[in-house]
């Protein structure tokens, strides 16, 4: 099982969330990653926290946006975070938070999060017009699509299950 180092950075470059993860493959929607039970990540403050359900994350190549999905009975099956394209390493990926998130809830709930903090970022980081119209773009679209199409639909449950053959196995 291979691993792949996740670091999800703010705009000024410095970190804001890093973890370790199993690489689960490359499809044509992008690299999957996985999370076991357990799994520790650290927080831009230091802390670490641990990961207490299986969950898989796709990082799409080219695009403006990461997704995770959740493992039931978590509250929230997917959760897109708004990001610069990530770029792509030799058993890494590193994308740009841009802030604004998108939460597909179980019961079809869906919301947009953060727009606050999207709003005073622009500001501090002085992100370029380009930046946070694409932001803005991007947001709207995974709000139009995130309960109706792939990869947030069906697609995911396959990596979902062969992180769960990698528990049972181990």
């Amino acid at each position: 099982m291979s691993m792949v180092r996740t670091l999800f950075c703010k705009y000024d470059g410095r970190p804001h969330r890093l973890l370790e993860a199993i690489n689960l493959g490359e499809d044509e929607h992008g690299l999957w990653t996985g999370s076991l039970p357990g799994t520790r990540a650290q927080r831009a403050d230091g802390t670490w926290v641990t990961i207490d359900h299986h969950r898989v994350r796709l990082f799409p190549r080219g695009q403006w946006w990461s997704a995770l999905f959740n493992d039931a009975p978590h509250a929230t099956r997917v959760y897109c975070d708004i990001t610069m394209p990530a770029e792509f390493g030799v058993d890494s990926v590193t994308a740009v938070d841009l802030d604004l998130d998108v939460r597909l809830l179980r019961d079809g709930t869906i919301k947009v999060m953060d727009e606050d903090e999207f709003e005073a970022h622009q500001h501090l980081y002085a992100y370029p017009a380009q930046v946070i119209a694409t932001a803005r773009a991007t947001c709207t679209w995974i709000t139009a699509n995130i309960a109706t199409a792939e990869p947030f639909t069906t697609t995911y449950k396959t990596y979902l299950q062969k992180l769960k053959t990698l528990t049972s196995t181990a």
